[in-house]
């Protein structure tokens, strides 16, 4: 898995896909939360809070994460290596697993330069240094668990096609549907609207942010994780077969 992983990363950063992520990301946050005016501005909100930031952010990625996993295995199948690749000395798992991994790494690294907000927001708070980091710490975790499913989604979506914009715009679907649909849905059931949210991601990345990391939550996220990539490591057992 380590050289699938190593691979993926070398890949990244040697083309300009790896910089544009990061920049990109980094680009579109920084104009909403600093720039341009609005509900997501934290200089005219009038309180020290990285709430926009955790707010926007996993909007951002329903296409950012998208765009990074759909040549994980489209590419492999348009090049007519993927067949190669099974035959390596390798299990499925690391195989998934170190694809899995090299796309959630690069967008980790995307991430990493906004703890500058963090630092920026605790400077300017009155008093200096009013922040709450018990949340904050929690968003950022939340946000950790939120990359890693749907980036688990991303690649199960580029299994399915040999095309990067079928697997793009299946995985963007996708990132949608588990984050914001289940809380549109609970919305036309009063009745059972509780449990229709709970199975969104919306729902646990919110508790998650208010800084109490519930197990519920986590084993959410990771449940949802490991079922993409199990749905992954079918769809190439079949094309094995």
């Amino acid at each position: 898995m380590k050289a699938i992983l190593l691979r993926e990363i070398k890949s990244f950063f040697g083309s300009p896909i790896g910089y544009l992520v990061v920049a990109i990301f980094l680009l579109l946050n920084g104009l909403f939360l600093w720039v341009f005016e609005g509900d997501y501005n934290i200089l005219n909100s009038g309180f020290a809070d990285l709430g926009p930031f955790f707010t926007i952010a996993p909007w951002i990625l329903i296409f950012l994460i998208p765009a990074v996993t759909m040549r994980s295995f489209s590419d492999e199948k348009k090049q007519g290596t993927l067949e190669l690749l099974l035959t390596k000395p390798l299990g499925m798992w690391e195989i998934v697993g170190g694809k899995f991994f090299g796309s959630v790494l690069l967008i980790v690294i995307a991430i990493l330069p906004t703890f500058v907000y963090v630092y920026v927001i605790a400077g300017l708070g009155m008093p200096e240094g009013n922040i709450d980091m018990g949340s904050t710490m929690g968003s950022y975790f939340g946000l950790l668990f939120l990359i890693a499913a749907y980036t688990a989604i991303g690649v199960f979506t580029s299994a399915l096609s040999d095309n990067q914009i079928v697997a793009f715009i299946l995985a963007v679907f996708g990132c949608f549907f588990f984050y914001f649909a289940f809380e549109g849905l609970a919305g036309l059931v009063p009745k059972i609207q509780n449990l229709i949210s709970y199975l969104g991601m919306d729902s646990h990345f919110k508790s998650m942010g208010r800084g109490v990391l519930d197990t519920r939550d986590i084993l959410y996220f990771v449940s949802l994780t490991v079922l993409f990539l199990s749905f992954t490591v079918f769809k190439l057992k079949s094309i094995k077969a």
